[in-house]
């Protein structure tokens, strides 16, 4: 998390750093005196709030990616709406991706907007058991900029994981930017005393999309983020009509599959590009409702079952270690 005030000088140090306060660039900064006492250094009491706040969410998933473009707020919807198909389950995406919002269309919640309650926030419902809470909601129009540094974006995510009244919920998927950027940092150190389930990893075949999930893999294991697995979007065209399999984006260097069996990881599923799947985006309807027979929807169908299991098999493994 960037422990940088908006308001400090070009060279801080930070906040956290044992030079805070005491280096020269601290000289004049209107933080210097905190700083130098150390008080900064102490935990955010955010962290203990929030973990309380989560008592009630039983599994927390993030959706990353390296790089934009690559259907990660796509799988974080679909995601969302698989697991909320079984309306025993409690299910929210919390989206995270403060600079481009796209869960408010995606999901068909454009022009909503979010309610207070003497219980903090209120997410807004797709369905009774699916909600969604994001800044777009937040926005006078879809079209606004959002042009915040680092501070203020930790403080809305702060806010939305502290102050959402989510109630009980079987699944929070979080849908964050691509990268490795403050969000990410934010929604890590926040949760780390909550805990999180783990992290599945969206990309494309092709090794400029493959080069920036190594270094989301990295990320992972720098700041100990179990990750749950990775799935390849876009894996081939499968024609509608003659169901032949064309490669749009060829894995030149063995995509991400020979990438998992290189780094050790789970390779969840190959989802083939559908034209449909863009236009229920487009339209905020779910495709795995629309077209569930597609090769597609049946891929997402196996990737969700193994999130599933996982979490399953986490969950067991915490209560017997209990």
């Amino acid at each position: 998390m960037s422990d940088v005030p908006s308001n400090a000088p070009e060279h801080c140090p930070g906040t956290t750093s044992e030079k805070a306060g005491k280096g020269s660039a601290c000289q004049g900064c209107p933080n210097q005196t905190l700083c130098a006492s150390g008080a900064t250094k102490a935990p955010d009491p955010a962290i203990a709030e929030i973990a309380e706040k989560m008592l009630t969410v039983k599994h927390k998933i993030l959706v990353l990616s390296g790089k934009g473009g690559v259907g990660k707020s796509t799988f974080s919807a679909h995601l969302a709406h698989a697991l909320a198909s079984d309306v025993s389950k409690e299910v929210a995406v919390l989206d995270v991706d403060i600079c481009g919002p796209s869960i408010p269309r995606i999901m068909g919640l454009d022009g909503e907007q979010v309610h207070q309650s003497g219980s903090g926030w209120s997410p807004v419902y797709v369905e009774e058991n699916l909600a969604v809470m994001s800044i777009g909601f937040l926005l006078s129009s879809p079209d606004d900029a959002v042009i915040w540094r680092g501070p203020k974006k930790n403080g809305m995510i702060k806010q939305f994981l502290r102050d959402v009244d989510w109630g009980d919920l079987d699944y929070l998927i979080v849908d964050t930017p691509p990268g490795t950027s403050d969000e990410h940092l934010s929604i890590v150190q926040y949760l780390s005393t909550a805990g999180i389930d783990g992290a599945v990893i969206i990309t494309t075949p092709q090794e400029v999309s493959l080069q920036d999930v190594r270094k989301e893999i990295r990320f992972c294991q720098k700041v100990k983020l179990p990750i749950i697995g990775v799935v390849e979007n876009m894996s081939g065209f499968v024609c509608p009509k003659c169901k032949n399999t064309s490669q749009i984006f060829p894995p030149t260097t063995g995509g991400a599959e020979r990438m998992c069996e290189e780094l050790g990881l789970r390779l969840l599923g190959k989802v083939p590009l559908d034209p449909r799947i863009g236009r229920s985006c487009d339209e905020g309807r779910s495709f795995l409702a629309e077209v569930p027979d597609s090769p597609a929807a049946l891929a997402y169908s196996r990737i969700v079952k193994s999130i599933q299991e996982y979490c399953s098999n986490l969950l067991t493994e915490e209560q017997r270690l209990d």
